[in-house]
């Protein structure tokens, strides 16, 4: 008996019911502890040829909370430290919506990291302007406020120069970089801020905040984060290169598809160089 139209309809929403409740069970059970190292080579512009090789390790957007753990954090921490990183940045977002229950818990989760030119830290727009940064500061990470720091690494400046979610203007943006006297790295969770990092002529910016989509859907992509310039990975705009984690935790729903948590080791390398 040939199959009639409502029959086919039933049975093709059946199916694709079944492929959903199976994918997000992958995603919840498997896919968002699936932890990767991403390894990648930028090009700096202006990068002093000492700086060449540096090696800057990227954890960001934690989320530690019931849906993320303290062994889910302790487990990217280690793989981050196997790495060997010269310098870690941590891109904020270290709960969800400032939960105050897991602010302690977040800080001490990442206690156990350190480099040899030290351990930075921005705020996403999950956390609070207080109570988060100084859980961080006691564990030992420098925590950026819209505020820069110079480092000197193998014989030259590096500046790191971190802001706040909430500064967007080029002009707060400049506010912090001006008199920087090295190479100036932006930390800004928003990778939005690639456009006013390339009108200032910063050459590096490292974010998160957008956790690669999350969920990816095979031909339409990571719906959740088309707004973002950059979604995932290493990008360049003019004199500006930026990298973007997938960051650690999840927000909103507990799953990933085709988008597994990640840590970052970016290894810097002068304008002209091959970025793999």
């Amino acid at each position: 008996m040939a199959m009639t139209r409502r029959a086919l309809l039933q049975a093709l929403i059946g199916t694709g019911a079944g492929l959903l409740v199976g994918s997000s069970g992958y995603g919840f059970l498997y896919e968002r502890h699936a932890l990767r190292l991403e390894e990648h080579e930028l090009e700096v512009t202006g990068l002093p040829p000492a700086l060449s090789g540096l090696r800057i390790g990227l954890l960001t957007d934690v989320h530690r909370g019931r849906w993320v753990s303290h062994e889910d954090v302790r487990q990217a921490c280690e793989r981050l430290m196997h790495a060997r990183p010269d310098i870690i940045v941590l891109g904020g977002d270290y709960v969800t919506w400032g939960d105050r229950q897991f602010v302690r818990p977040a800080a001490e989760s990442l206690a156990n990291l350190s480099a040899p030119a030290g351990v930075f830290a921005i705020l996403g727009n999950h956390d609070d302007d207080h109570d988060m940064p100084a859980a961080l500061t006691a564990q030992g990470i420098v925590v950026l406020r819209d505020a820069r720091t110079r480092l000197h690494v193998r014989g030259e400046a590096l500046e790191l120069a971190g802001i706040r979610f909430w500064t967007r203007k080029a002009t707060d943006i400049a506010a912090v970089t001006r008199g920087a006297a090295g190479t100036v790295i932006l930390l800004a969770h928003d990778p939005r801020r690639f456009t006013e990092a390339e009108a200032l002529g910063i050459p590096l910016v490292l974010s998160g905040h957008t956790h690669g989509g999350q969920v990816v859907l095979p031909g339409a992509g990571a719906v959740a984060a088309r707004k973002f310039p950059v979604v995932a990975g290493p990008a360049r705009q003019g004199r500006t290169s930026m990298f973007v984690s997938r960051g650690v935790g999840t927000v909103y729903v507990p799953v990933r598809l085709n988008c597994p948590p990640d840590v970052a080791v970016i290894t810097l390398r002068p304008a002209g160089s091959t970025v793999s």
